[in-house]
């Protein structure tokens, strides 16, 4: 039976850079289910200047979505959102404008490619404060961190935790995040893995992920990034 939870897809249609088509919204979640996905949580992107969707445009397209797809044989789905962390969204995430995780104990974020947000850290650690653990999606493809994941320490001193993009391990989106990746795996940096995929033909990447995932730390490795790293973020246990 299915087990793993996707924390980071984006399957919701018409919304962003994900899924075009309620097709496409189906092809993937029926992918992501014969991959061994139980639960799969929507992102589709908060980004203003680029995606500019507020927390309604996303829930209102999360809800057109699900009405198109079918009641059964498919993961369970849930929505949330990926927040650009710039100060437009900051503050969204503070007046509660935004889409924490299912159980409001965490939220994604998301950087620029070249460099790290002023301030990063502090603000991660006001989002704590209001009991809000910040996930760091794909910090392998972050620049400053090809140089060093040090760069990553003040965010975890912060409380952040670390989403592994598990195509990266396999080159999906260059030699440098694959080689971060690998780097952040051995250090233990990561605290789930995901598949941010975007279209239905994302999910080979995703495979061929797993695999590789596995081939490096052995299938326990898996089910932890994938199945108690994930459930741990949503119960709020790395707390603890």
């Amino acid at each position: 039976m299915p087990s793993f939870l996707d924390l980071h897809c984006h399957f919701v249609a018409a919304i962003d850079d994900g899924a075009r088509t309620f097709d496409d919204s189906l092809a993937m979640l029926q992918g992501l289910r014969a991959l061994g996905f139980a639960t799969v949580v929507a992102t589709p992107h908060m980004r203003p200047a680029m995606f500019p969707n507020t927390k309604a445009d996303l829930e209102q397209a999360y809800a057109r979505t699900t009405a198109a797809l079918p009641k059964e044989g498919l993961p369970a789905i849930a929505l949330s959102s990926e927040h650009y962390f710039d100060d437009v969204v900051f503050a969204r995430l503070l007046s509660g404008e935004a889409l924490p995780y299912p159980g409001g104990k965490a939220v994604l974020v998301e950087f620029g490619y070249e460099s790290f947000p002023l301030r990063a850290a502090d603000r991660f650690f006001d989002l704590r404060r209001r009991g809000l653990r910040p996930v760091l999606a794909h910090p392998e493809r972050y620049r400053p961190v090809w140089k060093s994941p040090k760069v990553l320490d003040p965010l975890l001193e912060a409380g952040a935790a670390m989403l592994l993009d598990v195509a990266a391990l396999v080159g999906k989106y260059g030699r440098s995040s694959q080689r971060a990746a690998e780097i952040l795996l051995e250090g233990g940096y990561y605290d789930a893995a995901c598949t941010d995929a975007h279209k239905p033909s994302d999910l080979d990447d995703v495979a061929r992920g797993i695999e590789r995932l596995a081939k490096l730390h052995g299938e326990d490795e898996v089910a932890w990034l994938f199945r108690e790293g994930p459930e741990n973020i949503l119960s709020g246990k790395l707390d603890g």
